[in-house]
Protein backbone atom coordinates (compact mmCIF):
# COMPACT_ATOMS: atom_id res chain seq x y z
CA UNK A 1 0.00 0.00 0.00
CA UNK A 2 3.05 2.59 1.00
CA UNK A 3 4.81 1.24 -1.81
CA UNK A 4 1.58 2.15 -4.54
CA UNK A 5 1.30 5.74 -2.10
CA UNK A 6 4.96 6.53 -3.58
CA UNK A 7 4.12 5.69 -6.89
CA UNK A 8 1.45 7.72 -7.37
CA UNK A 9 3.56 10.54 -5.89
CA UNK A 10 6.21 9.98 -8.12
CA UNK A 11 3.75 9.76 -11.21
CA UNK A 12 2.03 13.14 -10.40
CA UNK A 13 5.64 14.78 -9.95
CA UNK A 14 6.77 12.96 -13.39
CA UNK A 15 3.53 14.43 -14.90
CA UNK A 16 3.99 18.10 -13.35
CA UNK A 17 7.28 18.03 -14.47
CA UNK A 18 6.29 16.91 -18.20
CA UNK A 19 3.74 20.06 -17.77
CA UNK A 20 6.48 22.16 -16.80
CA UNK A 21 9.01 21.41 -19.51
CA UNK A 22 6.11 21.50 -22.10
CA UNK A 23 5.13 25.07 -21.03
CA UNK A 24 8.70 26.22 -20.76
CA UNK A 25 8.95 24.89 -24.83
CA UNK A 26 5.87 27.49 -25.60
CA UNK A 27 7.24 30.24 -23.94
CA UNK A 28 10.38 30.32 -25.86
CA UNK A 29 10.94 32.32 -28.89
CA UNK A 30 11.18 31.30 -32.54
CA UNK A 31 12.76 27.49 -32.81
CA UNK A 32 10.63 26.34 -35.52
CA UNK A 33 7.03 25.15 -36.19
CA UNK A 34 4.97 23.63 -32.99
CA UNK A 35 4.05 19.68 -32.97
CA UNK A 36 0.78 19.14 -32.34
CA UNK A 37 0.91 17.81 -29.14
CA UNK A 38 2.18 21.29 -28.30
CA UNK A 39 -0.13 22.99 -30.66
CA UNK A 40 -2.99 20.82 -28.50
CA UNK A 41 -1.97 22.00 -25.26
CA UNK A 42 -1.87 25.78 -26.50
CA UNK A 43 -5.18 25.65 -27.88
CA UNK A 44 -6.42 24.15 -24.62
CA UNK A 45 -4.74 26.69 -22.33
CA UNK A 46 -6.11 29.50 -24.82
CA UNK A 47 -9.49 28.10 -24.49
CA UNK A 48 -9.72 27.65 -21.14
CA UNK A 49 -7.83 31.33 -20.81
CA UNK A 50 -10.77 32.63 -22.49
CA UNK A 51 -13.62 30.93 -20.55
CA UNK A 52 -11.98 32.78 -17.34
CA UNK A 53 -11.47 36.08 -18.85
CA UNK A 54 -15.05 36.83 -20.73
CA UNK A 55 -16.48 35.91 -17.16
CA UNK A 56 -13.73 38.11 -15.57
CA UNK A 57 -14.16 40.88 -17.88
CA UNK A 58 -18.03 40.95 -17.74
CA UNK A 59 -17.75 40.89 -13.41
CA UNK A 60 -14.97 43.63 -13.89
CA UNK A 61 -16.98 45.61 -16.83
CA UNK A 62 -20.24 45.76 -14.01
CA UNK A 63 -18.58 47.14 -11.40
CA UNK A 64 -16.89 49.49 -13.49
CA UNK A 65 -20.37 50.91 -14.70
CA UNK A 66 -21.78 50.99 -11.05
CA UNK A 67 -18.63 53.24 -9.99
CA UNK A 68 -19.42 55.27 -13.08
CA UNK A 69 -23.21 55.34 -12.54
CA UNK A 70 -22.13 56.78 -8.67
CA UNK A 71 -20.00 59.30 -10.27
CA UNK A 72 -22.84 60.46 -13.04
CA UNK A 73 -25.42 60.57 -9.84
CA UNK A 74 -22.84 62.39 -7.74
CA UNK A 75 -22.45 64.99 -10.54
CA UNK A 76 -26.27 65.26 -11.27
CA UNK A 77 -26.93 66.21 -8.02
CA UNK A 78 -24.14 68.53 -7.83
CA UNK A 79 -25.84 70.12 -10.94
CA UNK A 80 -29.22 70.41 -9.84
CA UNK A 81 -28.46 71.81 -6.58
CA UNK A 82 -26.03 74.69 -8.54
CA UNK A 83 -29.02 75.18 -11.25
CA UNK A 84 -31.43 75.55 -7.68
CA UNK A 85 -28.89 78.03 -6.43
CA UNK A 86 -29.07 80.21 -9.55
CA UNK A 87 -32.72 80.23 -10.15
CA UNK A 88 -33.33 81.50 -6.38
CA UNK A 89 -30.52 83.74 -7.19
CA UNK A 90 -31.97 85.27 -10.73
CA UNK A 91 -35.49 85.37 -9.00
CA UNK A 92 -33.88 87.77 -6.09
CA UNK A 93 -32.04 89.44 -8.67
CA UNK A 94 -35.14 90.13 -10.61
CA UNK A 95 -37.73 91.02 -7.52
CA UNK A 96 -34.43 93.79 -6.37
CA UNK A 97 -34.27 95.16 -9.90
CA UNK A 98 -38.17 95.41 -10.09
CA UNK A 99 -38.45 97.09 -6.25
CA UNK A 100 -35.44 99.60 -7.48
CA UNK A 101 -37.55 100.48 -10.38
CA UNK A 102 -40.52 101.07 -8.20
CA UNK A 103 -38.21 103.18 -5.69
CA UNK A 104 -36.70 105.30 -8.58
CA UNK A 105 -40.55 105.91 -9.98
CA UNK A 106 -41.80 106.86 -6.17
CA UNK A 107 -38.54 109.36 -5.64
CA UNK A 108 -39.52 110.78 -9.17
CA UNK A 109 -43.05 111.01 -8.14
CA UNK A 110 -42.22 113.02 -4.99
CA UNK A 111 -39.95 115.06 -6.22
CA UNK A 112 -43.18 116.19 -8.73
CA UNK A 113 -45.40 116.06 -5.84
CA UNK A 114 -43.17 118.63 -3.80
CA UNK A 115 -43.17 121.09 -6.57
CA UNK A 116 -47.52 120.77 -6.75
CA UNK A 117 -48.53 121.15 -3.34
CA UNK A 118 -47.40 121.37 0.13
CA UNK A 119 -47.90 117.74 1.29
CA UNK A 120 -46.01 114.99 2.89
CA UNK A 121 -46.08 111.65 1.30
CA UNK A 122 -45.07 108.84 3.49
CA UNK A 123 -44.46 106.01 1.71
CA UNK A 124 -45.13 102.10 2.89
CA UNK A 125 -44.81 98.95 2.00
CA UNK A 126 -48.20 96.84 1.24
CA UNK A 127 -47.85 93.46 3.73
CA UNK A 128 -50.84 91.90 3.27
CA UNK A 129 -53.70 92.09 0.90
CA UNK A 130 -57.47 90.66 2.00
CA UNK A 131 -58.05 87.76 -0.06
CA UNK A 132 -61.70 88.64 0.12
CA UNK A 133 -63.18 89.61 -2.96
CA UNK A 134 -65.87 91.50 -1.09
CA UNK A 135 -63.51 93.40 1.10
CA UNK A 136 -61.14 95.48 -0.91
CA UNK A 137 -58.62 96.37 1.91
CA UNK A 138 -54.76 96.30 1.72
CA UNK A 139 -52.72 96.41 4.83
CA UNK A 140 -49.20 98.80 5.32
CA UNK A 141 -46.56 98.74 7.37
CA UNK A 142 -46.93 102.10 8.88
CA UNK A 143 -49.19 103.18 11.90
CA UNK A 144 -49.75 104.77 14.97
CA UNK A 145 -46.28 105.07 16.00
CA UNK A 146 -45.50 106.64 12.42
CA UNK A 147 -48.54 109.62 12.46
CA UNK A 148 -50.84 107.97 10.55
CA UNK A 149 -54.19 108.96 11.18
CA UNK A 150 -57.69 107.78 10.27
CA UNK A 151 -58.80 108.84 6.50
CA UNK A 152 -55.59 109.91 5.47
CA UNK A 153 -56.02 109.41 1.70
CA UNK A 154 -53.43 106.44 0.08
CA UNK A 155 -52.15 107.10 -3.19
CA UNK A 156 -49.76 105.21 -5.56
CA UNK A 157 -47.49 106.54 -8.05
CA UNK A 158 -50.61 105.94 -10.67
CA UNK A 159 -52.96 107.79 -8.44
CA UNK A 160 -55.73 107.72 -5.57
CA UNK A 161 -55.70 104.08 -4.33
CA UNK A 162 -57.90 104.61 -1.13
CA UNK A 163 -58.09 105.75 2.43
CA UNK A 164 -56.70 104.80 6.10
CA UNK A 165 -59.66 103.10 7.82
CA UNK A 166 -58.21 101.43 10.93
CA UNK A 167 -54.94 102.19 12.22
CA UNK A 168 -52.44 99.75 14.65
CA UNK A 169 -49.55 100.57 16.37
CA UNK A 170 -47.75 99.03 13.63
CA UNK A 171 -49.74 98.63 10.66
CA UNK A 172 -52.81 100.43 9.33
CA UNK A 173 -55.76 99.00 7.25
CA UNK A 174 -56.50 100.69 3.59
CA UNK A 175 -59.79 100.65 1.90
CA UNK A 176 -59.73 100.86 -1.59
CA UNK A 177 -61.63 102.62 -4.20
CA UNK A 178 -63.24 99.59 -5.30
CA UNK A 179 -64.86 99.20 -2.02
CA UNK A 180 -66.38 102.70 -2.64
CA UNK A 181 -70.55 102.32 -2.32
CA UNK A 182 -73.00 104.53 -2.82
CA UNK A 183 -75.04 102.63 0.21
CA UNK A 184 -72.36 103.01 2.94
CA UNK A 185 -71.85 106.62 4.49
CA UNK A 186 -71.16 109.72 2.19
CA UNK A 187 -67.17 109.35 4.04
CA UNK A 188 -66.54 107.15 1.15
CA UNK A 189 -67.47 109.78 -1.12
CA UNK A 190 -65.09 111.48 -2.85
CA UNK A 191 -65.83 115.14 -4.25
CA UNK A 192 -63.98 115.58 -8.01
CA UNK A 193 -63.49 117.68 -10.58
CA UNK A 194 -62.16 118.05 -13.95
CA UNK A 195 -58.56 118.66 -14.30
CA UNK A 196 -57.29 122.32 -15.87
CA UNK A 197 -60.72 123.01 -14.56
CA UNK A 198 -60.86 123.74 -11.12
CA UNK A 199 -62.95 126.08 -10.33
CA UNK A 200 -66.26 123.43 -11.15
CA UNK A 201 -66.88 120.99 -8.52
CA UNK A 202 -68.41 118.75 -11.03
CA UNK A 203 -69.35 116.07 -8.90
CA UNK A 204 -69.00 112.95 -6.27
CA UNK A 205 -67.95 109.70 -6.68
CA UNK A 206 -70.05 107.29 -5.15
CA UNK A 207 -69.38 103.80 -6.54
CA UNK A 208 -67.50 101.50 -7.90
CA UNK A 209 -68.82 99.11 -10.68
CA UNK A 210 -66.78 95.45 -10.51
CA UNK A 211 -67.40 94.05 -13.54
CA UNK A 212 -66.21 97.55 -15.73
CA UNK A 213 -63.41 98.04 -13.30
CA UNK A 214 -64.46 101.80 -12.97
CA UNK A 215 -65.46 104.42 -11.11
CA UNK A 216 -69.22 105.85 -11.23
CA UNK A 217 -69.68 109.68 -10.92
CA UNK A 218 -73.29 110.77 -10.87
CA UNK A 219 -75.29 113.58 -10.32
CA UNK A 220 -73.36 115.79 -12.47
CA UNK A 221 -75.14 118.77 -13.16
CA UNK A 222 -73.17 120.00 -15.92
CA UNK A 223 -71.56 118.19 -18.48
CA UNK A 224 -70.96 120.53 -20.96
CA UNK A 225 -67.00 121.20 -20.03
CA UNK A 226 -66.64 117.43 -19.88
CA UNK A 227 -65.03 115.55 -22.34
CA UNK A 228 -64.28 111.54 -22.35
CA UNK A 229 -60.34 111.21 -21.93
CA UNK A 230 -60.40 114.13 -19.07
CA UNK A 231 -58.64 113.43 -15.90
CA UNK A 232 -60.27 113.57 -12.79
CA UNK A 233 -58.57 115.04 -9.85
CA UNK A 234 -60.06 115.40 -6.17
CA UNK A 235 -61.67 119.13 -5.34
CA UNK A 236 -60.78 119.10 -1.73
CA UNK A 237 -64.54 119.71 -1.11
CA UNK A 238 -64.92 116.36 0.86
CA UNK A 239 -64.01 115.54 4.49
CA UNK A 240 -61.20 113.25 3.43
CA UNK A 241 -59.66 113.32 0.10
CA UNK A 242 -57.53 116.45 -0.09
CA UNK A 243 -57.76 118.61 -3.38
CA UNK A 244 -55.09 117.87 -6.54
CA UNK A 245 -54.95 114.03 -6.51
CA UNK A 246 -55.45 112.15 -9.75
CA UNK A 247 -58.21 109.30 -9.72
CA UNK A 248 -58.80 108.59 -13.45
CA UNK A 249 -59.59 109.78 -16.87
CA UNK A 250 -63.47 109.99 -18.15
CA UNK A 251 -64.76 107.08 -20.20
CA UNK A 252 -68.21 107.66 -20.77
CA UNK A 253 -70.80 110.72 -20.51
CA UNK A 254 -74.06 109.03 -20.22
CA UNK A 255 -77.73 110.19 -19.01
CA UNK A 256 -78.30 109.95 -14.73
CA UNK A 257 -81.31 109.56 -13.17
CA UNK A 258 -84.88 110.36 -14.19
CA UNK A 259 -82.68 112.59 -17.06
CA UNK A 260 -82.08 115.09 -15.17
CA UNK A 261 -78.67 114.90 -14.14
CA UNK A 262 -75.32 113.08 -16.12
CA UNK A 263 -73.75 109.79 -15.06
CA UNK A 264 -69.52 110.12 -15.53
CA UNK A 265 -68.11 106.54 -15.74
CA UNK A 266 -64.07 106.97 -14.50
CA UNK A 267 -61.35 104.45 -15.19
CA UNK A 268 -59.29 104.88 -12.56
CA UNK A 269 -55.45 105.20 -12.80
CA UNK A 270 -54.12 103.29 -10.14
CA UNK A 271 -54.13 99.51 -10.06
CA UNK A 272 -55.75 97.93 -7.22
CA UNK A 273 -54.71 94.35 -7.65
CA UNK A 274 -51.26 94.64 -7.98
CA UNK A 275 -50.21 96.92 -5.31
CA UNK A 276 -46.55 96.98 -3.73
CA UNK A 277 -45.66 100.45 -2.37
CA UNK A 278 -48.69 103.21 -1.54
CA UNK A 279 -48.14 107.11 -0.78
CA UNK A 280 -49.80 107.95 2.67
CA UNK A 281 -51.07 111.78 2.53
CA UNK A 282 -50.18 113.82 4.94
CA UNK A 283 -51.86 117.21 4.85
CA UNK A 284 -50.40 120.15 6.82
CA UNK A 285 -52.54 121.57 9.30
CA UNK A 286 -53.99 124.88 8.96
CA UNK A 287 -53.11 127.38 12.06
Amino acid sequence: MFKFMGNKRLIFLMSGLVCFFILMGLTLGNRGPMTWPEKFVKDSISWTQGLLYKPAAQVAGFFEDIRQLRVIYEENKTLKLTLTQYARDTQRLNELESQNKRLMESLGFTERQREANNYTYRIAEVVTIDPDPYNSTVTINLGDKDGIKENMAVMSVDGLVGRVSKVFGFHSNVQLLSETNDTDNNSKAIAVTVKGNESQPFGMIESYDPKLGELVMNKVEHADDMKIGDTIITSGLGQVFPKGIEVGTISSIGPGEFGITYKVMVKPKASFNRIREVFVVEVPEVK
